[in-house]
């Protein structure tokens, strides 16, 4: 059973093709469910990298057709992309919408710095490395703890420029990935890393193994935001997953987690 759950539109503002053109690539693939996670709406915060507030039912809609209209090729779900700054930029129409099938929790921003954005690059030069690396998994310690999401993004973004901490990366997220597990949540395998400076999915294969180690269930993600990216380093991703010795993956319908075999 081939997943992507991670994937974007034109309606986040960074992003091309159409939702239809996606499908295609995917249903092309062999891809069996598949879903949309757009970045979604937050309170108070606008950076232009996101859905806005007055679009929410056009990309609901829309997905909601392709959904339907493809029913017979592949299992559409629709999902968000949700930044956790902390509980204040949450909005309710993202959080507590029934007809979502999930919420893919992300960490872009630490105190508002888009740490994973090449236009503020420069601002790793003034700091720690290690501390960054502690503050961003406490970050997502935190987003854990809120209780709202189904997956975590993208588990060691902070890689991404390839900044590297000199503690034990293991030791920096261990209370992270245990309180990943207490919650009953997914990671994702997302192979965007891999069109990125650190050149490696994310999370690494130390991390992938930490999760392993604590049962915590894995799915798939492109992290597409072309129509070329959809289903990107699959292969590379699977092949990954089971020499880390996991067999199973999951994907969420209603919020609902589904585990099938890889």
């Amino acid at each position: 059973m081939r997943i992507d759950l991670h994937n974007h539109t034109v309606l986040c503002n960074h992003a091309t093709g159409t939702i239809e053109e996606y499908l295609q690539k995917a249903i092309s693939l062999g891809i069996d469910i598949y879903g949309f996670s757009e970045h979604a709406p937050m309170k108070n915060f606008e950076d232009g990298y996101r859905l806005t507030l007055d679009n929410i039912n056009l990309y609901k809609n829309e997905v909601l057709h392709y959904k339907e209209k493809y029913k017979d090729d592949i299992n559409l779900l629709l999902g968000y992309e949700v930044d956790y700054i902390d509980d204040s930029y949450l909005l309710d129409e993202i959080i507590k919408d029934d007809s979502v099938d999930y919420l893919v929790g992300s960490v872009h921003y630490l105190d508002k710095w888009g740490f994973d954005n090449p236009e503020f690059i420069e601002q790793y030069q003034s700091k720690d490395i290690d501390t960054i690396w502690q503050e961003y998994f406490e970050a997502v310690y935190n987003m854990v703890q809120s209780g709202y999401f189904n997956i975590v993004g993208h588990l060691d973004l902070i890689k991404v420029f390839k900044f590297l901490p000199k503690k034990d990366i293991k030791s920096i997220a261990y209370k992270t990935i245990k309180a990943i597990k207490k919650a009953n949540i997914a990671v994702e395998i997302n192979s965007a890393g891999f069109r990125k400076p650190i050149r490696e999915q994310y999370p690494s294969k130390e991390l992938l193994e930490l999760c392993f180690e604590a049962d915590i269930p894995i799915t798939f993600s492109s992290d597409a935001h072309s129509v070329e990216q959809v289903g990107f380093e699959y292969d590379k991703s699977k092949k990954l997953a089971l020499e880390v010795g996991y067999t199973k993956a999951v994907y969420f319908q209603n919020k609902q987690m589904i585990e099938v075999d890889i």
